[in-house]
């Protein structure tokens, strides 16, 4: 009996691992984030803002100006190095409230070369329907350098043209509440048939028959209660009931921009086998000076040879067996020398000829 009892903890013990939170898996139709936007001025560059050509940054400054009653030619336009013209971004949190903090992105709109050292002008941050719901100012935080010498020459670490401010917005307006309804719709973040099943019986066996339905894959629908209150205290109930994950078929995902390719665990190969090989082609050039004997009358001539040479890289047939793993398929690639791009090519080619058990995605 005891040889059983372990054998079925042994069976049981991978699916526990698989059951995650129901918030995890889920999102409440109707309570989420909302995106800020605003235009500003970032100020106290040391001579790497804007150039004159940039001319909106010379008017909005000119702008801003006025409104301290100083006043200016409109046909000569402040020409400053020290400002940049930035946009401002912010996520709203669902259900925040005023005098909350927010952080906030800062990107160069102009042709500034760096923000570090800026400080950000306050800046209304507005929503979707117009409205003003933050006001952003404070001192940029930079990841990225930038540096430059007198001959053209220059060097740049990251991204210096784009920082953050953390906890540089306050909250001045509240989205208009959203009150949970007595039907809440849960959406699945990843719409499953298996998982939706999953969610439905676990709900109905903690909270009783017939309280949670599903309409579709991606859209469970759940009985709560009528008052507020009880409300709440359902859905933290309900948030924290954990649900096993429906099976979902592996995928392999390739960044085209940067080479990174990703693979989960699960991804599994047929039998195949795998050549890999490339090209190497040479192209010199030698210029040289083709000069006529003394006293020959001739003219010297320059003269420029090409030489073009092509090398083919040999590589070994590698073979997979069925069902081979994750780890199995990267050190076979590596063995053959593989970069990222080639690494694409080779499963791309295996899912052309049916042999990969994954679903390739390019992004």
């Amino acid at each position: 009996m005891k040889g059983v009892i372990t054998a079925l903890v042994c069976l049981l013990c991978p699916l526990l691992l698989q059951a995650r939170p129901l918030l995890d898996l889920v999102d409440i139709q109707g309570v989420r984030d909302n995106q800020l936007v605003g235009y500003g001025l970032v100020v106290g560059l040391p001579g790497s803002g804007d150039r004159a050509q940039v001319t909106f940054a010379a008017q909005s400054l000119n702008n801003m100006l006025k409104q301290f009653g100083v006043q200016l030619d409109e046909n000569s336009l402040p020409r400053s190095r020290n400002v940049a013209a930035v946009a401002v971004t912010a996520t709203l949190p669902a259900n925040a409230s005023p005098g909350q903090q927010l952080d906030v992105t800062i990107m160069s709109l102009g042709d500034a070369r760096s923000l570090h050292g800026g400080s950000l002008m306050l800046t209304p941050l507005r929503g979707v329907d117009g409205n003003v719901y933050a006001l952003a100012q404070g001192n940029l935080v930079v990841g990225g350098v930038s540096a430059s010498g007198q001959s053209g020459s220059s060097v740049t670490v990251n991204v210096p043209t784009a920082g953050i401010i953390p906890s540089g917005a306050i909250i001045e307006r509240a989205v208009p509440q959203h009150h949970l309804p007595h039907e809440v719709v849960l959406n699945l973040k990843q719409p499953n048939f298996q998982t939706a099943r999953n969610v439905v019986t676990a709900i109905n066996d903690v909270f009783g028959p017939d309280i949670a339905r599903a309409e579709h894959q991606g859209k469970l629908v759940v009985s709560a209660p009528r008052d507020a209150n009880s409300r709440i205290t359902f859905m933290s109930l309900l948030q924290d009931i954990r649900v096993q994950v429906g099976s979902q078929r592996p995928r392999v995902v390739f960044n085209s921009r940067t080479g990174t390719v990703v693979m989960n665990d699960v991804v599994r190969v047929k039998r195949a086998a795998v050549s890999h090989g490339s090209l190497t082609i040479t192209i010199s050039e030698q210029h040289g000076v083709s000069q006529p004997p003394p006293f020959s009358g001739g003219t010297t001539m320059p003269v420029q040879n090409s030489n073009v040479s092509v090398e083919e890289r040999t590589a070994n047939m590698m073979l997979w067996p069925e069902g081979s793993s994750l780890d199995a398929i990267v050190q076979a690639i590596n063995a053959l020398g593989a970069t990222p791009a080639e690494l694409m090519s080779i499963l791309i080619a295996l899912d052309n000829a049916g042999a990969l058990d994954a679903d390739l995605l390019v992004i």
